[in-house]
């Protein structure tokens, strides 16, 4: 018998059934953009400007030596404004950087390309050359994010001590993955790896959802600075004595704070499901006092509304027709 494919890299559901969970949230340092290798690039090409200062007068060695150094700083400038575009595009809420970094990659890179070309007598053409060198850092980079996402409705002061929150737990992660090292373990490490990544699913929730802070708080500064002291005084005692006791210790210690966030975060996504359908019971019921009520579903057909059988696709149904 025939059965449908499905399985772990397949976008069907599991074959048991379950739900399959959404993609862990990477750390921030794991963010990459698609074009940040372009910048290294540009600077490399830029490099000429560096050589052949030296074969000028003072002058030109003053004028080659700026621009070079103008153009690797702004594509120094680019690359953060890209870091800080991908942090942007991965988070579903999220403000506009504060400072446009990319624009003034664009400006740094066609100041350095307007001074590397600079000519005495044809200030003119070394100013074109600026400018085109600008668009074409527009066009080949992009502009940068100049609008908030998903802000509507959300309190900016609760948005920024949720953002605060989240750093500081980042922190506290960070410091684990960073400690474990020194065992020289690398399933340790994996275990480490996962129990992050349950971490950061609920500092996600909390950037999505800051009202639910309070409710949080505990989990992500004082659980995760105990998992954080605790893992650092494993190291140092696991690099030594190898200890298997306290090896599993170690690790009941992670299974429990993992699940102890996940069933945080779920509850947390039942309590919004639950104020959800309080507003859609309060809306409907405003609904019917006003006289407003939503359209009849369509009647089916007598045919289908009872089952149907094999002789019903045997035998032809005979039709009353009127006699003349």
């Amino acid at each position: 018998m025939a059965r449908r494919f499905g399985g772990r890299f397949s976008p069907q559901p599991p074959l048991d059934g379950s739900v399959p969970r959404p993609p862990a949230r990477p750390a921030p340092g794991e963010i990459r953009h698609p074009l940040e290798s372009r910048t290294r690039w540009v600077t490399i090409m830029a490099i000429p400007f560096l050589i052949s200062a030296f074969w000028q007068d003072p002058a030109g060695l003053a004028l080659h030596l700026v621009a070079f150094g103008a153009i690797a700083s702004g594509m120094w400038m680019t690359r953060e404004g890209l870091q800080a575009e991908a942090a942007y595009d991965a988070r579903r809420i999220a403000r506009r950087p504060a400072i446009p970094r990319k624009l003034f990659g664009g400006i740094l890179t066609g100041l350095g390309l307007a001074i590397g070309s600079y000519v005495p007598g044809a200030e003119a053409g070394a100013g074109l050359i600026g400018i085109a060198g600008a668009m074409l850092h527009l066009l080949a980079f992009g502009s940068d994010p100049m609008r908030d996402k998903g802000m509507e409705g959300i309190d900016a002061v609760q948005q920024d001590r949720a953002q605060r929150i989240v750093a500081e737990g980042e922190t506290h992660l960070q410091a684990m993955q960073q400690a474990i090292l020194r065992t020289g373990d690398r399933r340790l490490e994996a275990r480490v790896g996962l129990f992050a990544a349950a971490a950061r699913d609920l500092f996600a929730h909390v950037e999505d959802n800051p009202d639910n802070i309070p409710a949080v708080r505990r989990y992500l500064s004082v659980y995760l600075q105990g998992a954080g002291d605790a893992t650092a005084k494993f190291a140092d005692l696991y690099a030594q004595t190898r200890d298997p006791r306290a090896r599993q210790d170690y690790e009941t210690l992670l299974n429990d704070l993992e699940t102890e966030f996940a069933a945080r975060r779920a509850k947390l996504l039942e309590g919004g499901r639950a104020d959800l359908d309080i507003e859609i019971s309060v809306l409907r019921e405003r609904l019917a006092r006003e006289g407003v009520r939503p359209p009849p579903a369509p009647a089916e057909p007598a045919e289908l509304q009872r089952p149907m059988t094999l002789d019903d696709l045997v035998i032809p149904r005979q039709t009353d027709k009127p006699r003349r």
